[in-house]
Order: structure tokens, then sequence, then C-alpha cells
């Protein structure tokens, strides 16, 4: 499957969202605060959210920001019962739960770290994910994180200063990201100034934020139907951690200090629940695996990867973590392209899960997981129709990894003149889904190469223009569009797409016209005036 190439490297500097403390360097790794719930007349939830929606809009043109289907769908699979969990509990109100966006996104990073950003935007690192045992602890940092927003910790940090204008909070907080990651000259651009140091100030969340995002997460991730157990050994693993290493690895151990208090009225909730087996842990395990690969996108690392089950075997792991080590080697291989080593490690990893032993249930899951590796195997190969048979064990399923990886085995056919039905079919479904998920940036991109390999360079252009659009990026949308419209005034033109294009322009312009009239108090601004990178 064909990666959306981002416009420029910003998120390989924000990813580890990271507050500089009082008195710190500016590239200190401290983990930029959870952003969340106190109703404040200064910082409404509609300011919030829009102020969310600026500094997103910076982070989705990045390359690190992650478009992998499998493991946003994994992502997406924990915090969607714990955001419906939290309402249940009355933590998000009508407004909050309509105005804001409820989205977690996932971040090429090998660092051990989830942020919150405001308007309910949620991050995780990939390095998170890979060194969790299990979704219970992914989803205790979760749940945590989401507590962040629905307390609305965020208002109450920085609604405090009616001075600071939404325009200076979203450059500080792109700074104070970008000064995280070892950029200080880009840091010292947004935040030099003394009112982005006084806002800084008031966005260090205290200790009893953490508390309370604590003990409203935990009774968050119990009502969703998670193991309790997840938030106590969570912390177990980052106190231990933190006391055998400190060189920036863990930067959510710095922004969420793990008192000796905190720890101990974690064990004390556990102890009030009723005993929960954690579950899922195969399936878990393989997503941990892919992380694993793909937070390190280095030749190198995969080269180390690609014998990792080796080293499984011999340090005497359980069945689960030699199943992650198979599924990491293998992946890692179709990375290298050495598609006889990956056959061999799926193949393995395919005979772990037999002798593994977890419920049906679980053991499908995992094996829909190995299905889709496959898949991915064969079409890494040029083999799309060894792709399409290894798919057939999952007829029926219509989910959005299901319709990329069919889209992937489509391109991966040839030329139109061999592949056309196929493609053909794939054009349909692809417009289907992107006219019920317009936000889709992969599914657009993946459009515009199925119309470009069809011969319809008019459709191309404009999908590649919602495939900016949807990532953030409007300014490269409307560049795409005019440049549609440029192109339609041959004579062999289609004229119907030309006219689509025309007034999607229109759209566009006066969208982002609204958006700067919002950041600049209204002021007239000239139709082609840009947004600011």
């Amino acid at each position: 499957m064909k990666k959306f190439a981002a416009s420029r490297p910003l998120l390989s500097l924000l990813a580890a969202a990271t507050l500089a403390l009082p008195g710190a360097p500016l590239n200190a790794q401290v983990n930029l605060p959870a952003l969340g719930d106190a109703v404040s007349e200064d910082l409404d939830v509609g300011t919030e959210r829009r102020l969310g929606d600026q500094v997103m809009r910076q982070i989705r043109i990045d390359p690190d920001y992650v478009l992998d289907p499998l493991l946003q769908e994994y992502l997406e699979s924990i915090w969607t019962p714990l955001v419906a969990a939290a309402r249940k509990l009355g933590h998000i109100g009508d407004e909050t739960q309509a105005r804001f966006a409820w989205e977690p996104f996932l971040v090429r990073d090998k660092s051990v770290n989830a942020f919150a950003l405001p308007g309910g935007f949620v991050g995780t690192h990939l390095g998170l994910i890979q060194m969790t045992v299990s979704r219970d602890e992914l989803a205790s940092v979760l749940a945590h994180e989401l507590s962040h927003i629905t307390q609305r910790h965020i208002a109450r940090r920085i609604a405090g200063d009616s001075k600071t204008s939404m325009v200076a909070v979203a450059g500080l907080l792109l700074g104070i990201l970008a000064a995280s990651r070892g950029n200080p000259e880009m840091a010292q651009a947004s935040i030099i100034t003394g009112q982005a140091g006084a806002t800084q100030l008031a966005l260090n969340f205290s200790r009893d934020m953490e508390r309370e995002a604590d003990r409203v997460g935990f009774n968050v991730l119990v009502e969703a139907g998670f193991a309790g157990s997840g938030m106590v050994s969570m912390f177990e693993r980052m106190e231990q951690a933190y006391h055998l290493m400190d060189n920036g690895a863990y930067p959510y151990l710095r922004s969420h200090p793990l008192t000796g208090e905190r720890i101990g009225d974690a064990r004390t909730r556990l102890a009030l629940e009723p005993f929960a087996r954690p579950r899922g842990l195969a399936e878990h395990a393989l997503m941990a695996a892919r992380s694993r690969v793909l937070m390190d996108p280095r030749v190198d690392a995969w080269r180390v990867l690609e014998n990792y089950d080796a080293g499984a075997r011999k340090d005497g792991s359980n069945g689960f973590e030699q199943l992650g080590a198979r599924y990491a080697a293998a992946l890692a291989a179709i990375k290298l392209r050495d598609f006889e080593r990956a056959e061999a490690a799926l193949r393995s990893a395919e005979l772990t899960l037999q002798l593994t032993g977890p419920s049906p249930a679980e053991t499908a899951a995992a094996a829909r997981l190995l299905t889709y590796l496959r898949a991915e195997l064969a079409e890494a190969r040029g083999r799309p129709a060894d792709g399409l048979v290894a798919l057939e064990a999952l007829k029926g399923e219509k989910s959005r990894p299901m319709l990329l990886q069919r889209v992937g085995l489509a391109l991966a056919s040839g030329p139109a003149s061999s592949a056309g039905p196929a493609l053909r079919e794939a054009a349909d479904a692809l417009q289907t889904h992107v006219s019920l998920e317009p936000n889709d940036a992969l599914a657009w991109h993946e459009l515009a190469l199925v119309w470009e390999r069809l011969g319809q360079p008019l459709r191309a252009i404009r999908a590649q223009a919602e495939t900016r659009a949807a990532a953030g990026d409007l300014n490269g949308a409307i560049d795409r569009l005019r440049s549609g419209l440029r192109q339609s005034r041959s004579r062999d033109a289609d004229q119907v797409e030309a006219s689509v294009i025309d007034a999607r322009l229109r759209t566009l312009v006066y969208q982002r016209q609204g958006i700067l009239a919002e950041m600049y108090k209204g002021r007239y601004i000239p139709p082609d005036v840009e947004l600011p990178n």
C-alpha cells in the first residue's frame, strides 16, 4: 500500500509533544501536558477546538503523522469505548461531545509518550505501543489523556491570561514541540516573546491535575471494559524504567511524575474492583510488533528486526512475545525486500499462533492480522493474485484496512491495459468511501493514484487536492485545484469534472478566508493570502 507523502518534515520536530519546565533548556525532553475540562469563559469549547485544529493542520502534513490503516484501526478500537464510557459517566457534556474532535492519531517516534492537544486530539507514539504488553496498558494511558480533555485541564491552564491570542498559543505549542526534538532555533522563533513564556508557565500541569486524571481515567478504563490492572502494571513498568534509565526515551515520565502516592492510589482502586483477566494479548503482541518496525524506518533498524525472532527463541520469551517477534521479523524483511526471509518468518508466526492457544475469538483476531501481513507480502512481491487469495479468508469483511489493501493489490496488478477491471472496481469503492469519509487523506491519495493509472488526469488532480485538504494543507489543495482548472481549458478535458473542480476551489478559498479572519480578528484578508506555515 502506498504511503501518503506529506509535504515537509514538521512532525519529526513536533512528535515528542513536550514542554520545557521553568528554567530548563529548550531542548529538554519534557512531555507537553495533556490539555484538558473546567469551564472557562476565556477559553470556551469552540475556541479550544479552533486552537486544536490550528495545531493539527501543521501536524497532519508531516511525514511522521502515521497513516497505517491497521494501527489506526487498532488505536480507535481502544479509544472509542473509552470515549463512550466517559460520556456514560457524565464526563462529556453535549457541547463538548459535539464540538470536540475526539480524534486519536499516531506519531512515528521511538520514545514512550502520549499527549493531548486542545479540542480533543490525542497523539500516541509508536514507541509507547511497542513497549506495552496488553491493550489494557495502552488503554490506561489513553484513558488518562482522555481525562485531561474531559476535565478541560487546558482551559484551566491557559485561560488565566486573557491577553494571550489563539495564534500566540498555537505558535507556542508548535515551538515547544519543536524544541523537544532538538530544534531550538525553530522553538526560539515561536516562544522567545515574554507573552509566550508566560503561557508556557501556565501550561505546566499540576500534580493535582495528574492525580485527577488518574482517578477519572481509572473509572473510565474500567467502565469501558478494560482491566484496571492495566493502569497499575503500566505504572509499575514505567517506575522501573524511571529508575533504570533517564536518557529521554521516556518523556511521558517527565510530565507525569510517578510519585509513590499516585502508584499507591492506583493499587488501592484496583483492589476495589473485581479481577479482570487481560484480553487480546495475541492481537496486541502483533500490533506492538508492527509499531516496533514502523517507528524507526532506518535500514539498519530493520536489519536488526529481521532477526528479532531468533533473539526471542534464545531468551525464552513466552508464546505471545515470540508471536510478536516473528511478525516483526516478517514485516522488517518485507521492508528490506527479503521476501524469502519474510515468508519463513510469517509461516513461523502462523504456527506459533496455533500453538499459543488463546480463545477462539482472540485467535481469529490475531489470524486476521497475519492474513493482512500475507497480503502485504504479496503486494510487495508483485503477486497481487496471491494477496487476493489470502484475503479470501476474510471474505465478507468491509473494513477500511480491507478496502485499502485491495486497492494496493489492484495498483500492483500492472498497467491499466491488463488491470483495468480491478482498477475501475478500486476507483468505485474508493469514491464511495471518500463520499462518506471526506477527511480520509490516505484514501484520497490512493484514489489519485488509481485515476492517474486509468488516464483520468483531472480526476487525479482533484483527488490530489482533496488529499491535501484532508491533511489540513489548504494552501496546497488550492494550488492543485488551480492547476486542474488550467488543464481543463484543453479541448478534450472533462468539463463536468472541471465544473466540480471550480466549485470545490471556491469552497476551499472561502474556508481559508474564514480561518484567516478568525486568526486575525476579522481584518480584511485578500483572497490570495495563504495560511501561515
